[in-house]
């Protein structure tokens, strides 16, 4: 069975003056412990697909199986709730809370948790060294280089001990050798059982993935396992 199914997936932003149709009839599944590109050009609907696929947004038309549920017209808190437990989020940007250290961003994922802080710390730690940060866990993101920051925002992603991983142009802000470690980086983590989901425009992080869907216009064009 497919971890993620949608089938003639539509979604529309409407204005008072005009109407984008972001999405078109998209058909698509995705297997457990996949690695797939999905790719095209700015504005093409990739990044408006991952978000459905998350549950961030929601479709205008069509259905969306997540582990085999229907969240098609599910509640919002329902939809969080799918969110912090199995799907976990990578962004260009990093979005790490700055008044935070390095652990108290990795920790994020365990205020839902009935955890000591003690505990949260100590687990922390092991999802910082999965990304070779143990050793500047007590500083604050400004204090870091990009690349060190997208790492601890993996950590922060890993913490969350989700089934899948999505990564929104994850490689966008680092220099070409920054982004072939977090490539690397994301690769192991495929291979040790997450299905991982990238967007990009990028061929090099293409490049990494084992299946490439190229979009255009709100439409799947191809789909191709490399």
């Amino acid at each position: 069975m497919s971890i993620i199914s949608l089938m003639k997936v539509d979604k529309q932003y409407e204005t008072k003056y005009t109407k984008t149709n972001a999405l078109k009839g998209i058909d698509l599944d995705i297997e457990k412990n996949e690695m797939v590109a999905i790719t095209g050009p700015s504005g093409c609907g990739k990044s408006t697909l991952l978000n459905i696929i998350g549950l961030i947004d929601k479709s205008t038309r069509g259905s969306y199986f997540f582990q085999g549920k229907d969240t098609s017209n599910i509640k919002d808190k329902e939809a969080a709730v799918i969110r912090n437990e199995k799907i976990g989020f990578i962004y260009q940007y990093f979005a790490l809370i700055k008044e935070f250290n390095v652990i108290e961003n990795v920790m994020l994922p365990f205020n839902v948790r009935s955890m000591t802080r003690k505990q949260k710390k100590e687990k922390a730690k092991i999802y910082l060294s999965e990304v070779g940060l143990s050793d500047i866990s007590k500083k604050h993101p400004y204090e870091l280089s990009g690349g060190q920051q997208q790492r601890v925002a993996i950590s922060r992603a890993l913490a969350q001990e989700t089934d899948v991983l999505l990564a929104d142009e994850p490689t966008g802000n680092l220099d070409q050798d920054t982004g072939k470690d977090i490539m690397n980086l994301l690769v192991n983590i495929n291979k040790n059982g997450k299905t991982v989901i990238v967007v990009t425009h990028d061929e090099n992080v293409v490049a990494y993935c084992k299946r490439r869907i190229a979009m255009k216009d709100g439409h799947i064009i191809s789909d191709t396992r490399i």
